[in-house]
C-alpha cells in the first residue's frame, strides 16, 4: 500500500510546480505581445526594402557590387537562431536539427563549413559536437535592438567581402501563429537578383539615380542583408515566447491532471488504512469476546 506521507508529498511539490509554470505562462504571454508587437511592425519595413532592391536591381549585373557576385562555392556560412533558455517545448530542437541537416549535407558535398550561433543553446549544441562558432552572441531573449543586429550583419557581410565563404545561410524559426512556428532556411548571400525580362532590364536601364547608381548600391544592399538578419531574430524572438507560453500551459494541464490523479491514489489508500484499522479493531472485539 502507498505510504500516504509520501503520496501527500508529491502532492505538494507538484501543486509548488504548477504554480511556477502558471506564472512562467503568464509572463511569457506577457513578453509574447511585446515580440509581436515588433515583429508586426518590422514586416512592412521589410518587405519596402525588398521591394526597393529588387526594382534598383533590375538590369544589373552581378559583377557590380561584392554581395551580388557569385563565386565558386567552397565555404558555406551559416547562422543559427536559438534561445539562451529552455523550457519551450521542441522550440530549439527542430532549428537545430534542420540546421544540422543542412551541415551534414553540406560536408558530403566537400564544402567547408562555418557556424555562427544567436543563443546560447545554439551555441551548446554545435560546441559539444566539436563544431565551436566562429561567432556567437546572446542575450537576445529580451527586446532586439537593432543597432546589435547591424553589428552582427557588418561581420558577416565584411567577411563575406574578403572571401572568407562563399554562400551565407540563416536558419530561424518563422512565426506563423501562437501554435506553429516552422524552421525556416534561407539564402542571403550573394543577394539574389531579379533581372525579369529583357523589357524590365531595358526599364531598369532608363531609371535617373541620384546620387549614383554605385553609392545607393553600396548603401541598399548592406542595409537589405541586415534587415533580413533583424527580421529572422525578430521572427524567432516571437516564435520563442509562443512555444514557451504553449508548453508552460501544457505543463500546468499535466501537472493538474497528476494532482488529481495523485488525490485518487491518496484518498483510495487512506479508504484502505482505515478499512484495515477497522478490521483490527473488529478482529480485536471479536477476540476479547
Amino acid at each position: 500500500m502507498p505510504n500516504l506521507k509520501d503520496i501527500k508529498n508529491r502532492i505538494a511539490s507538484i501543486k509548488n510546480t504548477g504554480k511556477i509554470t502558471r506564472a512562467m505562462k503568464m509572463v511569457s504571454a506577457s513578453k509574447l505581445k511585446r515580440a509581436q508587437l515588433t515583429m508586426t511592425q518590422t514586416r512592412p519595413y521589410v518587405r519596402g526594402i525588398d521591394a526597393m532592391t529588387t526594382s534598383i536591381l533590375r538590369g544589373v549585373e552581378r559583377e557590380s557590387h561584392p554581395l551580388l557576385l557569385k563565386r565558386e562555392v567552397n565555404a558555406v556560412e551559416v547562422l543559427v537562431i536559438s534561445s539562451d533558455k529552455g523550457l519551450c517545448g521542441a522550440y530549439n530542437t527542430n532549428i537545430l536539427k534542420a540546421a544540422a541537416s543542412f551541415i551534414e549535407e553540406s560536408k558530403k558535398k566537400g564544402l567547408n563549413i562555418g557556424v555562427n550561433t544567436i543563443g546560447k543553446k545554439a551555441k551548446d549544441y554545435f560546441s559539444r559536437r566539436g563544431m565551436s562558432p566562429r561567432y556567437s552572441w546572446t542575450g537576445f531573449s529580451r527586446d532586439v535592438i537593432y543597432g546589435e543586429i547591424e553589428e552582427i550583419g557588418s561581420k558577416i557581410i565584411e567577411d563575406y567581402i574578403n572571401g572568407v565563404f562563399d554562400e551565407f545561410y540563416l536558419f530561424y524559426n518563422e512565426f506563423k501563429s501562437v501554435m506553429v512556428q516552422e524552421p525556416s532556411q534561407a539564402r542571403v548571400l550573394p543577394m539574389s537578383t531579379d533581372l525579369g525580362s529583357d523589357e524590365g532590364k531595358e526599364a531598369g536601364n532608363d531609371f535617373i539615380y541620384e546620387p549614383s547608381k554605385d553609392t545607393i548600391l553600396n548603401r541598399l544592399l548592406p542595409k537589405s542583408v541586415i534587415t533580413q538578419i533583424f527580421s529572422a531574430v525578430t521572427e524567432a524572438r516571437t516564435s520563442e515566447e509562443a512555444a514557451r507560453m504553449v508548453a508552460m500551459e501544457n505543463a500546468t494541464k499535466n501537472s493538474s491532471e497528476m494532482i488529481d490523479k495523485l488525490t485518487l491514489e491518496y484518498n483510495k489508500a487512506r479508504q484502505a488504512s482505515i478499512t484495515a484499522e477497522l478490521m483490527d479493531i473488529v478482529g480485536g472485539a471479536a477476540a476479547i469476546g
